[in-house]
């Protein structure tokens, strides 16, 4: 799982993902948790709005991917209402913190 990790990483890191602006601290996420915990804190959780499909895992993921995905969310570029309405409140200290915690959490 770890190699998966870290290959992921060089990818994006070849591919010119940038760094994250913001340094995410994992301790502060927990306070920030609530919105997240609903869905992707449940085991095998299938979402059913705006259509039924399995709810990925956030544990593990690399924090780079979990703040450009947030991103894309708040920008409109990925097409989820509920994650788009959770997204447009973040600040990016906000999902700095959130991929922090996720990103160590498995």
């Amino acid at each position: 799982m770890q190699a998966r990790h870290l290959l992921l990483g060089a990818a994006m890191l070849a591919a010119g993902v940038p760094a994250l602006a913001v340094e995410g601290d994992a301790a502060a996420a927990k306070a920030k948790l609530s919105m997240c915990i609903g869905c992707h804190g449940i085991e095998g959780y299938r979402t059913s709005y705006p259509e039924v499909y399995p709810v990925p895992k956030l544990g593990g993921q690399h924090p780079q991917y979990i703040v450009r995905a947030l991103q894309a969310y708040k920008a409109g570029e990925r097409s989820h209402p509920t994650m788009q309405g959770i997204a447009a409140g973040l600040s990016e200290q906000d999902m700095a913190d959130l991929a922090a915690y996720y990103g160590a959490a498995q």
